[in-house]
């Protein structure tokens, strides 16, 4: 009991009921998938009565976007009044404010990059968000090639380091975004573009393995990880479910097998498909181009990766490491042996385009003329936005 006399204490702040859910959500999604969290789960970390949950969100969806809401609205004031000496000065300006909201936010991009997947509607407000601001850093309102190039790049680079833990040289983007990443070097569009495409190949009478793994892909695709039940996949492989625990220890392990199957596909594809002769920047637009025509034969292989980011992080990390990886093989990819933080920026930089280009084409069936989109961002790729080299106003 306090003395008779003595001063009260001073009350403790306690957020509104509904300011105790946002929080208690915020910390279940950015480390579980949006499928796996209930509604009973925020309750008990908010430590609120399931009941009380719908006097302030009618479902969880609801309250999912509206944390998604929030987050769009802290990276527009994160980037807003991008300013500088010269392009030079408002290019580093935009990359130290994207990457450092990034590296401070990890579980805001982590929540985001569901959100980004499930409610594509988000994605889109997030583009015009970066648009308007890349457009305050170059003077000019810049185009989806514009975006592709310079955001595809940054984000996906920053977000690698933020998730995945990588080092990157955070100057070095500046130095593409100003310069490009092929200075100088011209292409052919008919050596890039008109080729012949080998599909992947196609095994007449696949074993027991081959069929479960080409099944589990397809249904994870379309229904996802956690909604899809091992029995659902025997059933489409038409196999019986004693066949699964033959091949696979778990549900778990055959996901991290699928993901592997999944990288090693898309390369082979490429690789496959890539034609000789071609300098490094040829070799790019064409290595996007390639990706863009997979994905389009097989779609379901974006989603897998994708879900994957929550579920097995670091069978994520080691699909992105072996692309990386694919990169530092070719001594005419111009990019240095050495994992070093310029390398790790570049690389990523390129991966990140065609991430990006690929989000576009699986989740908004857009753009229509992918060759044109390509061929814009071959012309930054070579002078980035260096208005004396790339010919802007």
């Amino acid at each position: 009991m306090p003395e008779a006399g003595a001063p009260k204490a001073s009350p403790v702040d306690t957020p509104p009921t509904g300011e105790k859910l946002e929080r208690a959500a915020q910390k279940l999604f950015a480390s579980r998938w949006y499928a796996t969290v209930s509604v009973a789960e925020i309750c008990r970390e908010a430590g609120v009565s399931n009941g009380i949950f719908y006097r302030y969100f009618r479902n969880k969806e609801e309250l999912f976007r509206k944390l998604l809401g929030r987050i769009l609205a802290s990276i527009e004031e994160a980037l807003r009044g991008v300013a500088g000496d010269g392009l030079h000065g408002r290019l580093e300006n935009f990359v130290g404010r994207l990457t450092g909201y990034t590296r401070s936010n990890p579980d805001l991009i982590a929540i985001f990059r569901e959100g980004q997947y499930r409610f594509f509607d988000y994605e889109r407000s997030l583009i015009e968000i970066y648009r308007n601001a890349l457009s305050t850093a170059l003077g000019r309102r810049c185009g989806m090639a514009d975006y592709l190039f310079a955001l595809g790049g940054v984000r996906f680079a920053s977000i690698r380091r933020a998730l995945q833990g990588i080092d990157l040289d955070t100057s070095e983007l500046v130095r593409i975004l100003e310069h490009g990443a092929f200075p100088g070097m011209g292409f052919d569009p008919a050596r890039v573009f008109e080729i012949e495409v080998k599909p992947p190949s196609i095994v007449a009478a696949p074993a027991t393995r081959e069929r479960l793994l080409q099944a589990g892909k397809r249904l994870f695709g379309e229904k996802g990880y956690h909604e899809t039940a091992i029995h659902e996949i025997t059933d489409a492989a038409k196999l019986a479910v004693g066949s699964f625990y033959l091949h696979f220890p778990s549900k778990e392990a055959f996901y991290a097998e699928l993901i592997r199957l999944v990288g090693h596909e898309v390369r082979r594809f490429i690789s496959t498909n890539l034609s000789s002769g071609l300098n490094e920047l040829e070799r790019e637009l064409q290595g996007v181009w390639l990706f863009s025509i997979f994905l389009s034969i097989d779609r379901w292989c974006y989603s897998v990766v994708r879900e994957a980011e929550f579920v097995l992080p670091a069978e994520v990390k080691a699909y992105y490491d072996a692309f990386e990886a694919g990169y530092r093989r070719h001594p005419e990819s111009g990019t240095p042996g050495a994992r070093d933080p310029v390398s790790a920026a570049r690389v990523n930089f390129l991966l990140g385009i065609s991430h990006y280009f690929g989000l576009e084409i699986v989740f908004d069936h857009s753009p229509g003329n992918a060759r044109a989109l390509i061929e814009e961002i071959g012309l930054r790729l070579a002078a980035g936005f260096d208005p004396l080299r790339a010919g802007d106003d």
